[in-house]
């Protein structure tokens, strides 16, 4: 992948990868659940983001080996970066095909893309909404080509990570690998492109602000 841009949530210069402020949350484990599993896909996905993670990680990790030893009264719980989905070095999935789930998301859901069980929300959308604890809402996305979702803008950030075809968002084209960072400015309108469907993992941590009538309807009962 192309165009790495750090100013990740710029509401004027869409990225195409996280930036170092997830990159590096993740590897600390500070993330909530839904961000934490985008990231792992995405990270799988994209060697510049993963070797961006282990130079995070090995950071953390000389810290630690400079502080000195605290005696414990307890058992310490499993660390974080234990129990989230691991997106370790060996994982590129370039060769994959396009819609396949990436290996973090494919063991949460704990199933294939062939077999994922999709629900009609309108107008040929279909999504499925994965649990995860904490805040933050995660749910995959199958949008038919050529559709344009619903204006809106954001109450907090949301991550969209694509799976599968592609969608355009202005002058910026999002395939198979990219992530867009939607800050709270951003109001946009993402069209899927023409042809075959665009599936992606899209997180959020506040609802969306829709500019139409219909989909602020619908809102409470497609959880969005």
């Amino acid at each position: 992948m192309t165009d790495r841009d750090d100013t990740a949530g710029a509401p004027h210069a869409p990225a195409k990868h996280p930036g170092a402020a997830l990159l590096s949350a993740y590897a600390a484990g500070t993330l909530s659940e839904s961000f934490d599993l985008t990231i792992a896909a995405h990270v799988s996905l994209c060697d510049a983001c993963r070797a961006e993670v282990m130079s995070f990680e090995a950071l953390g990790g000389g810290l630690l080996e400079t502080m000195p030893p605290a005696p414990l009264a307890r058992a310490m719980p499993e660390p974080a970066a234990d129990r989230r989905p691991q997106a370790t070095p060996g994982m590129q999935e370039a060769a994959a095909r396009d819609g396949d789930l990436p290996a973090p998301l494919e063991r949460y859901a704990g199933t294939s893309s062939a077999r994922l069980r999709w629900r009609a929300v309108g107008g040929g959308v279909m999504q499925i909404i994965l649990k995860a604890e904490g805040p933050g809402r995660a749910r995959l996305l199958r949008i038919p080509g050529g559709m344009a979702m619903p204006h809106h803008g954001h109450r907090g950030i949301e991550l969209t990570l694509v799976l599968g075809g592609a969608f355009h968002d202005g002058t910026e084209r999002f395939a198979r690998g990219d992530m867009q960072v939607a800050a709270p400015a951003l109001e946009h309108m993402p069209v899927a492109e023409e042809g075959q469907p665009c599936i992606c993992l899209a997180v959020t941590d506040a609802p969306l602000r829709f500019t139409s009538l219909l989909p602020r309807l619908a809102q409470p009962f497609l959880r969005i």
